[in-house]
């Protein structure tokens, strides 16, 4: 009959076979509150399809026109990397409190403010379109802010950015048809995006509710690779361990020694249940027959309790993620180009010793009346609000984008006014310019003010609403009577 010394040792010998167990079988399957890394949700799987699809293409036509557009595509790259991090961290984890949620998102802010700082650094860029395109609609990625309609908000950048692909086209489509490529596959890139948000993500961010804390897991979720592509598929399970290591004597003992304790193990088996007393119990939730989660891997997604705050709510606490970025006033000459930048409030603004070949640039300014002296190449007013523009002449046209109550009065001449995206534009003519031609598209509460003899204007709308019908062989389209 075994002593009590025996005994015992038996007993703490069958716990360490009991613990080596249970390790190597809860490390083969997961458990129920930590997800094995391996394991991608099918939201992040579907980001994945985007990455490598017209992202891809977006990338090696961004290298093939190389210099600044190769450069911006590298920080559009860490963007995305940024943004699959953060869809993995979600998956795995509670919808996090609006402080941790501002600190998960700080590399996506970072991504988006870099790329929009380069394209304010580089306007004298001969690839000056590309980079306002990627920078005008990269906030598209700002989407996991926005609730209830994420969809619809990357749907606006991708038009915000439209103006500019449409001129990359316009100044590509005869000379290189690699710029045309670049610019489908980056629409591509936001509408592909657009439609995955529709599916995974249809009202707001989807957090995973048995999931885990945001910013434990943000640590623990390994980064993506430089190719910026999914990691490879997980490896097979490890082996089962041998027998004999489960038996090993801890101390590290010659096999005479171990042959002599398992002759004393199984001969005190024999002695009755009461040898077990001490031995680590499988419990439930440790039972895979029991808990299917233990071999299905991720726990399915759920809505979380919280909705997730609107864009704007997250942004004011976590300036980075602003679309706009706040800079000093600026009025100089670039080389052929006037940058009039972020005046406010300023109604004495005169550019004077102009050129024929020289271009204004007027970009986020607001309450302010900036005067053109002379004759000009062209005039363009991007983003602006509450802003008036007096000129002399131009030789090509003027032009407004993305702009809210504008107002344009011209002295001399000008052909061509193109009215793009801007809602509240008021243009006065002279009797020299009553032949302008007027391009507008997406744009509202525009109205022309023609002179009369008296000095007086008479001021005529101009339609936004159109009737289209098919007439048997094509479409007609009339302005519609309510417009």
């Amino acid at each position: 009959m075994a002593s009590a010394a025996e005994l015992s040792l038996i007993v703490q010998r069958l716990e360490t076979v009991a613990s080596k167990l249970e390790s190597t079988v809860l490390g083969a399957q997961g458990s129920t509150t930590t997800m094995p890394e391996e394991a991608l949700a099918p939201s992040v799987l579907a980001f994945d399809e985007i990455v490598a699809g017209p992202f891809a293409a977006y990338l090696k036509c961004s290298k093939v026109i190389g210099g600044d557009v190769a450069q911006h595509a590298d920080m559009a790259q860490q963007g995305f990397k940024d943004q699959r991090h953060f869809l993995i961290v979600a998956s795995r984890s509670k919808a996090p409190v609006e402080a941790d949620l501002v600190k998960l998102l700080a590399p996506t802010s970072q991504a988006i403010q870099g790329i929009q700082s380069f394209r304010e650094k580089n306007r004298t860029s001969p690839l000056f379109n590309h980079l306002s395109a990627i920078s005008e609609s990269i906030p598209a990625l700002g989407w996991v802010t926005v609730a209830p309609a994420p969809g619809p908000y990357i749907k606006e950048m991708n038009d915000a950015g439209q103006f500019y692909t449409n001129r990359v086209l316009k100044d590509w489509k005869d000379k290189d048809k690699n710029h045309v490529d670049w610019v489908r596959a980056w629409v591509q890139v936001l509408t592909d995006l657009q439609a995955f948000v529709k599916q995974h993500h249809t009202t707001g961010l989807v957090w995973n509710a048995k999931g885990g804390d945001a910013v434990q897991n943000a640590g623990k979720t390994a980064p993506t690779s430089k190719a910026g592509g999914p990691p490879p598929p997980p490896g097979p399970p490890p082996p089962p361990m041998p027998a004999g290591d489960l038996f090993a004597e801890e101390s590290g003992a010659g096999s005479g020694g171990d042959e002599q304790s398992r002759a004393q193990l199984f001969a005190a088996l024999n002695k009755g249940e009461d040898v077990t007393k001490g031995l680590k119990k499988v419990t439930a939730d440790m039972q895979t027959h029991k808990n299917p989660s233990l071999r299905s891997g991720p726990a399915p997604f759920t809505k979380p309790s919280v909705a997730p705050k609107p864009i704007g709510s997250v942004a004011a606490s976590s300036p980075a993620m602003q679309k706009a970025v706040e800079r000093p006033p600026r009025k100089e000459l670039e080389g052929k180009k006037w940058m009039i930048e972020y005046q406010k409030n300023q109604t004495g603004l005169v550019i004077t010793d102009t050129e024929m070949h020289q271009v204004v640039y007027i970009f986020k300014c607001e309450g302010s009346t900036i005067q053109v002296k002379g004759k000009v190449n062209s005039i363009v007013l991007d983003s602006c609000k509450k802003t008036s523009i007096v000129l002399d002449s131009v030789v090509s046209s003027v032009e407004f984008v993305n702009c809210q109550s504008v107002q344009m009065q011209v002295l001399t001449k000008v052909p061509t006014i193109s009215i793009d995206k801007t809602d509240g534009c008021q243009i006065y003519l002279n009797q020299a310019s009553l032949d302008v031609s007027i391009v507008s598209a997406k744009s509202s509460e525009m109205n022309v003010l023609v002179p009369k003899a008296d000095g007086d204007y008479v001021e005529y709308p101009i339609p936004e609403q159109f009737k289209t019908t098919y007439n048997g062989k094509g479409l007609t389209t009339i302005i519609s009577e309510i417009a």
